[in-house]
């Protein structure tokens, strides 16, 4: 589904191009979950720009359902650490608002169905009539989910949405997450710096080198059926962050390879 193969990438700077991204290589199976970490600023953002066509690598090529991605696409939902709405507009008519920029065959009706379908699913039935600042954050961090989701996206980028919320709000909407996956299937990138929402939630976790950034090590998480939070606290999950743990230490320069 996703493959990204050789990317360079470098900004623009008063002192001269700095290099975020050198040789990336990462791929992800359709329907797949891939958890993305690395030390801070070695490019995991830029990645999802990359992915979401809002910008182009300056080597190599980034490619969707065996398309070379040249711009934005409309296959794509993303979310983000801060879910930006539009106060003057409610819950309901943010989360319709990629259906007026997408091109849907949708008639209003079906568009508002729609809506509120997802309202339901993420646990917020009854608050679509609510304005922004009326819901918490946690709220509407799942309001922001149902945006990303609501033109039924191929690809569901997910960049660090969860960072900013305390850990019972965080590891609620984990558990929001399985559920959502399971009725709303998609491809999944999850930039994170949480090492146990990315085995949680993901199937293979990838790490990110330091800038610039290469492919430095993947991790499969195993299938062990639907997830709960308990599964977090067995040997299994203990030995997995260890090892994410280390590879973090390794491309921080910390540890030994």
């Amino acid at each position: 589904m996703i493959k990204i193969e050789g990317v360079r990438h470098a900004y623009k700077t008063a002192k001269g191009p700095l290099p975020v991204l050198n040789r990336l290589e990462v791929s992800v199976n359709e329907g797949g979950f891939v958890a993305v970490v690395g030390p801070s600023g070695c490019g995991k953002s830029t990645l999802t720009r990359l992915i979401a066509g809002l910008m182009k690598p300056d080597e190599g090529r980034v490619m969707v359902h065996g398309e070379v991605v040249t711009g934005p696409r409309s296959t794509v939902g993303m979310a983000f650490q801060n879910p930006v709405m539009l106060e003057w507009r409610t819950i309901l008519e943010n989360i319709m608002l990629p259906l007026e920029i997408v091109s849907t065959k949708m008639t209003k009706a079906e568009q508002k169905e729609r809506a509120n379908y997802l309202l339901d699913l993420v646990g917020l039935t009854g608050f679509g009539d609510k304005r922004p600042s009326e819901l918490s954050g946690g709220m509407r961090q799942r309001a922001s989910l149902c945006r990303a989701l609501v033109h039924k996206p191929e690809v569901l980028i997910l960049d660090e949405p969860f960072g900013a919320l305390d850990a019972f709000t965080r590891e609620d909407l984990w558990q929001t997450m399985h559920k959502v996956k399971e009725e709303e299937p998609f491809t999944g990138v999850l930039i994170t710096h949480d090492l146990r929402e990315s085995i949680f939630l993901a199937d293979q976790v990838v790490v990110l080198s330091q800038r610039p950034a290469m492919t430095q090590y993947v991790l499969d998480v195993p299938n062990t059926g639907p997830r709960d939070l308990d599964h977090l606290y067995t040997p299994e999950a203990a030995e997995m962050l260890n090892i994410l743990r280390h590879q973090i230490e390794v491309a921080q320069g910390r540890a030994a390879a």
